[in-house]
């Protein structure tokens, strides 16, 4: 039988305070013993005998973090830092500099800029079983890779050509360094990367030389985001450069230029449920579409505010040929009317969602990706 005593009662209270303080002792240390939950803040340090360092980029769970940091040489060089291992030198091509400036989601691929001993700047991949990797140019002599796929597979930067306009470009092992192209102008700059690869965005000059935000695929090119979220851009709004994308493609991040208070300014876009309010008088039907972009199934949402009359939706490719008519020439009662589709056989890339009405007609893009 257990029985409940005092400590007081049986040892003193001498005794008891010393119980109680061994007691909170061993609470201390076995808390200190279990994984951290609460939040914290790491100081990464820097490479042996140097001042500084910058992070740059962060693994899915953050166990690895990535950058440039000085070493005793005042010189900047590319680190992987793990909790385990510190801050490791990842070295360069033959010069005395490079620069980490993004990883994989599992931290096991780096991608950056190093340096020849002759000066010029090369975009690297970086493994612990290769070493660093120089991904080449696109004809010219510098190249920078400013992102990277989720699995490491895709990287994606600048490279200079044969006359020395900045491209951006899109590596793979498989098929190289490719030229993503521009706008109708002469440079192109790529920063960021879904998390399949498939969807690259960044920079682009157009045929007036004007810098404009871009989103890539293979099926559809390079499209200038101020074109296809016109709706979205009033009072001369424009999205000057796209500089990091969502792992499913949705958010696109970057800076334009705020025409309303004359500066320039972040912008966060949101892709997802693009739709376009379209008809006029006694028809009037808002067209959405979820999620976008689109990896297997996306619903058209038909929002009927007064009779519409028929109701025809027809979506085509980059090449004009109809892949599906959900709708045609159906009447549609006040109310909100829902289809879905399913692309799981669409080739990744941007398409055309015609809504038409007895009103007039309307495009709505829509994105699928892989």
């Amino acid at each position: 039988m257990f029985v409940a005593t005092s400590v007081h009662g049986t040892m003193g209270k001498g005794v008891a305070r010393r119980w109680r303080t061994l007691w909170l002792v061993w609470v201390v240390v076995a808390w200190a013993a279990q994984p951290s939950l609460a939040q914290r803040l790491i100081w990464l340090g820097t490479l042996p005998g140097g001042f500084w360092s910058d992070a740059s980029g962060v693994s899915a769970d953050g166990s690895v973090v990535v950058g440039y940091a000085q070493n005793a040489a005042g010189q900047w060089s590319a680190f992987r830092w793990t909790a385990a291992g510190g801050m490791q030198d990842l070295g360069a091509l033959g010069g005395r500099e490079s620069k980490a400036l993004g990883v994989s989601a599992d931290g096991s691929v780096v991608v950056g800029v190093a340096y020849y001993a002759a000066g010029y700047g090369r975009a690297f991949r970086w493994t612990a079983a290769g070493g660093m990797q120089d991904l080449g140019t696109l004809g010219g002599n510098w190249s920078k890779a400013y992102g990277v796929s989720a699995n490491g597979s895709v990287a994606v930067g600048r490279a200079d050509n044969a006359k020395g306009w900045s491209r951006a470009f899109r590596w793979t092992a498989a098929g190289g360094m490719q030229d993503l192209g521009t706008l109708g102008g002469d440079e192109s700059w790529a920063y960021g990367v879904s998390a399949d690869g498939s969807v690259v965005v960044g920079g682009a000059q157009n045929a007036a030389g004007k810098w404009r935000a871009f989103r890539w695929t293979e099926a559809g090119g390079m499209e200038d985001l101020n074109t296809t979220y016109a709706h979205l851009l009033t009072n001369r709004l424009v999205l000057e450069v796209a500089s990091a994308i969502s792992p499913d493609g949705r958010y696109i991040v970057g800076r334009g230029y705020n025409a309303a208070i004359r500066r320039p300014e972040a912008f966060l876009l949101d892709t997802q449920g693009t739709g376009v309010e379209e008809g006029s008088g006694a028809a009037r039907v808002r067209l959405r579409l979820l999620p976008q972009p689109v990896h297997e199934r996306v619903a058209l949402e038909l929002e009927v505010a007064e009779a519409a009359g028929r109701v025809t939706i027809v979506v085509s490719d980059v090449l004009g040929r109809v892949v599906a008519e959900p709708l045609r020439g159906a009447v549609l009662p006040p109310g909100v009317h829902r289809v879905e589709l399913d692309v799981r056989a669409w080739a990744a890339g941007q398409y055309t969602v015609v809504l038409r009405t007895e009103a007039g007609s309307t495009a709505v893009p829509l994105v699928v990706v892989r």
